[in-house]
């Protein structure tokens, strides 16, 4: 299914004249950013949560006494019926996230772009139950995935999603392998398998049914799936679906892999010994709560000796990364060749849905035929497809214009500025300065919700995230960087962290800022800064 490791060399990664050597950004990505949280910080923030853990016990008491009446009861055992929630899950819902819940699903009304448009919530049961104030208020937008800023209601992208959407309507109303098969469906697998420098392509209308329905195509009892521990969700349910041995490494550390690999090797399959019949190395291009790159040289150097395969999830590099936006591989400068399963999504850099998997012909048309995603489930939306041709055609210069090529030397630019003026400040900013995510460490639960309301009531809209999603002591702000931000937002936008940095007190850093972090170049790494909004695409 999966083209064989060939004996070619891999390719030095190519150096940029106004950058560092990428691996030399790898490698400082990791001792550098991961910085360790002060020790009084870290007591302070498990006492909170043991705090937290007291009193919710109490609170769960007295409402099975029923002295405190409000909503919080606990789910009843019904003889037959298995619990929905977890009794942790449950117990951390009522006592943890409702107290913040205010932070989070926040409804917008406008288009998703550098500002949006957020209808306001009030509460009056201490956050049991929000409504609606019937208000709009006006934030600066650093929480979409929005990073070449494609999602936009104006421009060639939008032109020809209306005249695509007059000709074939907005629905298909069949699966890949009934009547949902457009000529469109057939340009898009083209144009991506150009873009990712593959032989084919299949293309999906969900992102995570992309991960999670595909991998139990490739793989199967009998089977080694090596998983880096902050995979997303949707690449843990799918290595669980396809029912293979599933192992986890540390961290983007490729020492723990390779003595995964070289064990797995020797030892085989559990009881029996047997050799394994795939070995499959799962990674992300660029971690989405880390915002750290894998050092994808090194990943398929060790594919190469083990005789493995490689699974690239590029949902989040995609497009933001790499000199021609073309992900980690251009980023490094490596062949696209060499990684076995190409993936990534169509809701980030190119203002759409979906999903899509580059590879060999060979793995494209064995999916078709064997995947549930490409079975079961409905086509992807015209307009939707016609999105994505659309801004995949700009990234690449087809349209004629040189705007693909500015909106990803701007996204570099407001990066490594937004990311300096962090470090500068004092806070601890995690990941790799070319990553589009860019998380600020908060530690306690207190300061999640304290940050994320002062910022919003200052006019900066972001992501705050807690544990479950993170460990408990790196809960985090995580601001994602369009190419849309022009220079007075980011600076609006680092004005106001500051100032809410100092009223809840997170600047925690004491380091310096690296030289591999930072040069003089990256600042002057376009030579010019130009405002994205005004940009025509002449």
């Amino acid at each position: 299914m999966c083209h064989t490791p060939d004996s070619q060399s891999m390719r030095e990664p190519k150096v940029e004249m106004t950058s560092p050597d990428p691996q030399a950004d790898w490698e400082d990505d990791f001792s550098e950013t991961f910085e360790e949280i002060p020790l009084h910080v870290a007591i302070w923030t498990y006492l909170g949560h043991a705090l937290l853990i007291l009193f919710g016990q109490i609170r769960e008491f007295l409402r099975t006494v029923r002295v405190e009446k409000l909503k919080g009861t606990v789910e009843p055992a019904i003889k037959g019926f298995v619990p929905l929630y977890q009794d942790w899950s449950g117990f951390a819902k009522r006592n943890f996230y409702r107290r913040i819940q205010d932070c989070w699903n926040q409804p917008i009304s406008s288009v998703a772009g550098p500002e949006i448009d957020l209808m306001e919530r009030k509460s009056d049961d201490y956050n049991w139950n929000l409504k609606f104030t019937g208000k709009t208020k006006r934030v600066l937008n650093f929480g979409s995935y929005n990073y070449l800023g494609f999602a936009e209601n104006s421009g060639p992208c939008v032109e020809s999603v209306a005249k695509c959407s007059a000709k074939y309507g907005v629905g298909v109303c069949a699966s890949l392998q009934e009547m949902g098969y457009l000529d469109l469906h057939k340009e898009l697998d083209s144009v991506i398998a150009e873009y990712l420098g593959v032989e084919a392509a299949i293309t999906l209308p969900m992102g995570f049914a992309t991960n999670s329905m595909n991998m139990p195509s490739l793989v199967e009892k009998g089977c080694l799936i090596l998983s880096d521990e902050l995979n997303h969700c949707s690449l843990i349910l799918g290595a669980r679906l396809s029912g293979a041995c599933i192992q986890t490494f540390k961290h983007n550390n490729m020492k723990d892999l390779e003595e995964k690999l070289r064990e797995s090797i020797v030892t085989g399959q559990p009881k029996t010994h047997k050799p394994w019949r795939k070995v499959l190395i799962v990674v992300e291009g660029v971690y989405s709560m880390e915002g750290s790159v894998i050092c994808l040289p090194e990943v398929l150097r060790l594919k190469k000796k083990y005789k493995a395969y490689v699974y690239l999830d590029e949902a989040h590099s995609i497009g933001a990364m790499g000199p021609r936006g073309k992900g980690v591989v251009d980023y490094f400068g490596l062949d696209p060749r060499d990684v076995d399963v190409m993936m990534g999504t169509f809701t980030k850099s190119f203002g759409s849905c979906g999903g899509y998997i580059g590879g060999t012909k060979e793995l494209i048309n064995h999916l078709r035929l064997h995947s549930h995603a490409s079975i079961y489930s409905c086509t992807m939306s015209p307009p939707v497809i016609q999105q994505i041709i659309s801004s995949c055609r700009i990234i690449m210069g087809h349209d004629g214009t040189d705007m693909g090529k500015r909106r990803i030397s701007q996204l570099k630019w407001n990066l490594r500025y937004f990311r300096r003026r962090l470090h500068e400040m004092g806070l601890i900013v995690y990941g790799n300065k070319d990553s589009p995510v860019v998380p600020v460490i908060l530690c306690m639960l207190s300061k999640i919700g304290a940050f994320g309301r002062e910022c919003l009531k200052r006019g900066l809209g972001t992501v705050v995230v807690s544990y479950p999603a993170t460990p408990i002591l790196l809960s985090r702000a995580r601001f994602c960087i369009s190419a849309m931000h022009s220079k007075e937002m980011l600076d609006k936008a680092i004005d106001i962290i500051d100032e809410v940095a100092d009223l809840v007190n997170i600047k925690y850093s004491k380091r310096k800022i690296s030289k591999y972090m930072y040069t003089e170049d990256d600042i002057k790494l376009i030579g010019f800064h130009i405002d994205p909004i005004r940009w025509t695409g002449n």
